[in-house]
């Protein structure tokens, strides 16, 4: 075998990264073992706020050493295989800017009827397009003045110096677009801060580029309220002025005296313990109104025998001014908030954190603010423009613009702080604090400092937070309790240990030693898939383990066609190393056609896929591209060792049960395939009857709404809650309501209220269901971080999506359905060089997916009701890919087989082929299934539609490959494809006729 050292070195490289990075994986699992062992109490009740408190006292602190390197908790959790929301429980968002209300602050809040009327048609054209904002409001208001004029609306004072009224349309459209890039870009700084300062470890932002939305994941959440809160609140932009060190050193002298006392109180106690849960019992009382996070840190600092010198309010490090470690700040503020500390900071100093760390370093600044009354001197209102600039020295600085009012202000505050600092806050963290060398007049100002030009331009951009706001509306989100996140790991590891112990099995008991290779081959496929996505840095999640589950089934495919071929050459009377190498070599072009039609169909679900999809699609791909390696290569690399000279013996392809199953087949398919076409045509037109009458039940991702699951303390009859919900608001814009997982676990669905995206509707929504779930029932409502006890029920999980989400998500849908059935069109036509071929798969795979959406609407005449939704367009994807990869076995086949007898009888020659490949179809199918009904049985609500309809697929795509694909190739055009035949045999001939000459 060539290259066997290349294929050996790459396969130790690769599972030495993949123990590298599971390894810390597993590491950081005991961690996190440690802190839920930490939190619990004597009653074995897990409290969230002091698991985080264990996690973030070691967050910047050695925890593992290997090889002589050190790592500290942070570093390990960058580097360790994520979970998904939807396994570890947390909360997924996504916000809209508005784009309306940065046009219509960028008019001065203009009247102008033209302009009003041309933002409301754009509102409405935005629900069912894609293109950006701005440009569907050019052709709004070209449709209600053709003649007007934009820079009559937009040129005004705020705009001075970028848009006059002699600007042309296209003038003033293209500052609007970069107005309104850069109030996305704003907001997406001013949550990305946010999110960092929230207390949850490896939380997720990204803006979705092409749109207005910014999507966040926040792992571990327990309070959606507290997050709504914090994600829609307006950006609070002011100037204040700073004490220099040496104007509070008698108030810092003074509280670190106390603390200094506070310490010496729990040392010299005679009974320390006793001291300590006094201690901690104040601090408790004291931080009981402060903020989640600061609270969180109260157990860490009442375990602290140093207090006095830890907490030292003092310089550190090279910089001037107060600069402590990121590790220690929830400390520093939990002593910020002890009673004992509030007494002695007079009422008009504040304290405010800059809002990222000094360059190349961990430490993070502490500013003294001077409080004043408690308002700000000037706030961001006055702000009309700022932009980055150069100072004197050409290095990057900011300019800024004030109205007449901040000017006289900014003079003011300028003049009063000479040589002193004023800082810039927003949302009550610094983000620079420039000193001023002299009184600014005119409004006028320059901002320098050591910026980078990529920071002058971020801070530019924040100043105009104040004048033009950029307020965001949350249009979907997800809220998966802690318990739910646990469920869904149970099932997701359930599945695939066992799809993985049943193919181990079979392959063993089909190919006996060829069967254990495979299955060798199929364990460094998991392990390459599970190492890869953590040195990706990408998540598990539950879609993702129905992709390995999924790869587990197809990576077997290989190893079928090549033990297959490798069996027909031993019966042919091959040795063994000739049949291994024939095998692999004929085997070959099947394998790369079926992985790269199937990787296209992974490409497209990414492309278009939102959410879940997208983890699934990830695994796909990857899986695809280790089952190929491993299968291929890392088999016959081991095949080979074992075929050594005086070894061939030792190697068996078959039982003495399996020796002879499904060989010698010459059933007469295409003969049958009118009575095939009649079969699908009877399931096609019940199918067709059940959607017009039953039609499909869209979940809330196509159609929008919300929906929560909801765990009781017994069992509950779904159809009785429904009913006893027939009184409530709800039932007057439809509730839905099923079985979820367990007999106690009910999700409900509603569509009431479902235009109104505010806080207030979801509270409102929220609360219909409560008050009418108590009311039914007779049970209590309890927080979700709670157990349920007697006669009480909560809310483990919630989900959100307004309409325009929805249409998006139908709209990528059918997008992605139908590039991926042109996509494989081509590649077959290309592969192939007929159309005939390219037509005849695609006619099966839209064959394929009517059937498995007839047996959805079938399924529901009989009480069983699976949501159409995001995950059932990734499976429908997914049968095509699967389904076009039997397809492409045996159209290779019957390729190869025309090469080799021409068209003398192209039936026999179809007929010929198709029973060629059964065996290896039949063997995929039946594992692939197996494993599929795995899914089915344990993965879970979240995945029953997804499994339900592989398993159609799967069955479906088996029978039209044969039944289907293949006929209509044959009956398309007899007479050009026999032409084509022949042509291609002489072809092949000249080729063999010249190699003998050769030779």
């Amino acid at each position: 075998m060539k290259n066997k050292n290349t294929i050996v070195f790459l396969t130790i490289v690769v599972t030495a990264l993949c123990v590298y990075y599971l390894s810390i994986t597993f590491f950081s699992r005991g961690i996190q073992a440690d802190a839920v062992n930490f939190a619990k109490d004597e009653n074995g009740i897990i409290d969230q706020q002091k698991k985080q408190s264990y996690l973030d006292s070691i967050w910047m602190e050695p925890v593992l050493n290997l090889f002589g390197a050190e790592f500290t908790y942070k570093e390990i959790k960058e580097i360790e295989l994520n979970l998904g929301l939807d396994l570890q429980g947390g909360m997924h968002v996504t916000l809209e800017v508005s784009p309306v209300e940065i046009l219509l602050g960028l008019s001065g809040n203009n009247q102008n009827p033209d302009f009003r009327e041309a933002l409301e048609m754009t509102q409405v054209k935005q629900r069912s397009s894609q293109a950006p904002f701005v440009d569907l409001f050019e052709a709004s208001y070209n449709e209600v003045n053709p003649e007007g004029k934009l820079s009559r609306i937009f040129a005004n004072a705020a705009n001075s110096g970028k848009i006059s009224f002699e600007s042309t349309n296209d003038e003033v459209l293209e500052i609007v677009r970069e107005e309104v890039d850069l109030a996305i870009d704003r907001a997406f700084q001013i949550l990305r801060t946010r999110v960092d300062r929230f207390g949850t470890s490896q939380p997720n932002i990204q803006r979705l580029q092409g749109t207005s939305r910014i999507q966040i994941e926040l792992p571990g959440v327990d309070n959606p309220e507290r997050v709504r809160k914090l994600l829609q609140g307006v950006a609070k932009l002011e100037f204040w002025e700073v004490y220099e060190e040496n104007e509070i050193s008698a108030t810092l002298n003074g509280m670190n005296e106390e603390l200094l006392r506070f310490e010496k109180q729990v040392k010299s106690s005679k009974t320390p313990k006793a001291t300590e849960n006094e201690a901690q019992t104040s601090l408790e009382s004291q931080l009981a109104q402060t903020d989640d996070s600061v609270a969180a840190d109260s157990t860490s600092l009442e375990n602290d025998q140093n207090v006095s010198s830890f907490f030292a309010l003092q310089k550190q490090g090279p910089f001037s001014g107060f600069y402590y470690n990121l590790a220690d700040t929830g400390k520093i503020n939990t002593i910020l908030k002890m009673e004992r500390i509030q007494r002695i900071i007079p009422s008009n100093l504040d304290f405010k954190w800059a809002v990222k760390p000094a360059e190349d370093t961990e430490l993070l600044q502490l500013f003294a603010i001077k409080a004043g009354r408690g308002e700000a001197p000037l706030t961001g209102e006055v702000v009309t423009d700022a932009r980055e600039s150069l100072d004197e020295r050409a290095r990057p600085s900011v300019s800024m613009q004030m109205n007449t009012i901040g000017a006289k202000k900014w003079k003011n505050l300028t003049a009063q702080n000479i040589n002193r600092r004023v800082a810039i806050v927003l949302d009550n963290y610094v983000y620079t604090a420039p000193n001023v060398q002299g009184e600014i007049s005119g409004g006028n100002s320059q901002i320098s400092g050591n910026f980078t030009q990529e920071e002058a331009a971020d801070l530019a951009n924040i100043l105009k937070a104040g004048s033009l706001p950029a307020p965001t509306r949350i249009v979907e989100q997800a809220f998966i309790g802690p318990t739910l996140g646990k469920e869904a790991q149970r099932q997701g590891v359930s599945s695939v240990l066992a799809g993985l112990a049943l193919v181990v099995i079979f392959m063993v008991f089909y190919y006996m030693k060829g069967g254990l290779v495979a299955n060798i081959a199929l364990i460094f496929n998991v392990f390459f898939i599970l190492g890869i996505l953590a040195n990706l840095g990408a998540a598990l999640t539950l879609p993702g383990i129905a992709g390995i589950v999924l790869t587990i089934g197809m990576s077997i495919d290989a190893n079928v066609l090549i033990f297959e071929r490798i069996r027909e050459e031993l019966r042919k009377g091959e040795s063994l190393l000739v049949a291994i190498s024939s095998g692999y070599k004929k085997a070959y072009s099947s394998i790369i056609d079926a992985n790269v039609t199937t990787f296209l169909t992974g490409v497209i679900l990414f492309t278009f896929g939102q959410g879940p999809v997208k983890g699934f699609a990830v695994t796909l791909m990857i899986g695809i591209i280790c089952s190929f390696f491993s299968a291929v290569f890392i088999t016959r690399v081991i095949l080979t060792w074992m075929s050594r000279k005086g070894n061939d013996s030792k190697i068996s392809f078959s039982t003495p049960f399996t020796n002879n199953w499904l060989t010698n087949l010459n059933f007469n398919f295409l003969a049958k395939r009118r009575i095939g076409y009649m079969a699908s045509s009877l399931i096609i037109i019940v199918g067709a009857i059940a959607l017009l009458t039953n039609g499909l039940r869209l979940g809330v991702d196509f159609q929008g709404g919300r929906s929560y699951v909801v765990e009781f303390d017994e069992p509950m009859v779904a159809s009785d809650v429904k009913t006893g919900l027939a009184s409530s608001t709800f039932i007057e814009d439809g509730v839905e309501v099923k079985t979820y997982d367990a007999s106690n676990v009910l999700k409900v669905t509603t569509s009431y209220r479902v235009n109104d995206g505010s806080a207030e509707a979801d509270d409102d929504v929220k609360q219909v269901l409560v008050e009418g779930l108590a009311e039914v029932t007779g049970k209590t409502f309890v927080d979700g971080t709670v157990e349920v006890g007697e006669g009480q029920f909560t809310i483990g999980g919630t989900s959100k999506v307004l309409p325009t989400i929805a249409d998006d998500i139908k709209r990528s849908s059918y997008q992605s359905f139908s590039i991926a059935i042109i996509v494989i069109f081509l590649y077959i036509l290309i592969r192939f060089r007929r159309w005939q071929f390219s037509l005849g798969a695609i006619v099966a795979l839209m064959h394929d997916s009517f059937i498995v959406l007839s047996a959805f609407a079938i399924a529901g005449w009989f009480g069983i009701n699976f949501e159409i939704d995001q995950v059932f367009i990734a499976s429908l994807l997914t049968i095509i890919g699967y389904s076009i990869n039997d397809t492409v076995v045996v159209f290779d086949r019957i390729r190869e087989t025309l090469q080799l007898r021409g068209s003398k009888d192209l039936m026999g020659t179809f007929n010929t082929s198709i029973n060629a490949t059964i065996s290896r179809t039949l063997i995929t199918s039946l594992t692939t299934l197996v494993v599929v009904l795995v899914l089915f049985i344990f993965g879970g609500e979240v995945l029953r539609g997804f499994s339900f309809a592989l398993l159609i697929g799967i069955i479906v795509g088996t029978y039209s490959s044969i039944f289907v694909a293949t006929p209509t190739v044959i009956d398309l055009t007899k007479k050009s494809l026999r032409a084509a035949a022949d042509k291609e045999q002489e072809s092949a001939r000249s080729k063999a006729a010249a190699s003998a000459a050769q030779v």
